[in-house]
């Protein structure tokens, strides 16, 4: 199995891009590092799915000359249609999540959680009841 390489080094700068979206602190920069990292993810699949080929449905009239080595691997279709409509219902919950943050803060931007900056600043060993 041969891999295009520029196909690779394209999955790569999706995936460093979508990650650098995600750790940002704003609620639309992460939607755009997730659809990113599911586009990245999608052509992944379909690049490990081999070189492309016929169809793999056929009609009853080819059902005696069948030919493993030319046509497409259909599974790898069938994921790639499944991380799609993942990565769709994942975005319309962070839309959801950041329409509902906006109504109630006015920003898009991510606070620290208060009880999470005390658990932060604690030192190892110490009592929590101090």
């Amino acid at each position: 199995m041969t891999v295009n390489l520029t196909l690779v080094v394209l999955i790569g700068i999706l995936v460093a891009c979508g990650v650098y979206l995600v750790l940002e602190r704003a609620v639309s920069k992460m939607l755009l590092g997730l659809i990113l990292f599911g586009n990245a993810a999608n052509l992944l699949i379909i690049s490990a799915g081999g070189a492309a080929g016929k169809p793999p449905i056929r009609d009853s009239g080819e059902a005696g000359n069948l030919d493993a080595q030319s046509s497409a691997d259909p599974l790898a279709q069938a994921m790639v249609l499944t991380s799609i409509v993942i990565t769709m219902g994942l975005s319309a919950f962070v839309l959801a999540l950041a329409y509902r943050s906006f109504l109630l803060t006015t920003t898009d931007d991510v606070e620290n959680d208060p009880e999470d900056v005390d658990v932060a600043s604690r030192r190892e060993g110490e009592d929590p009841e101090d």
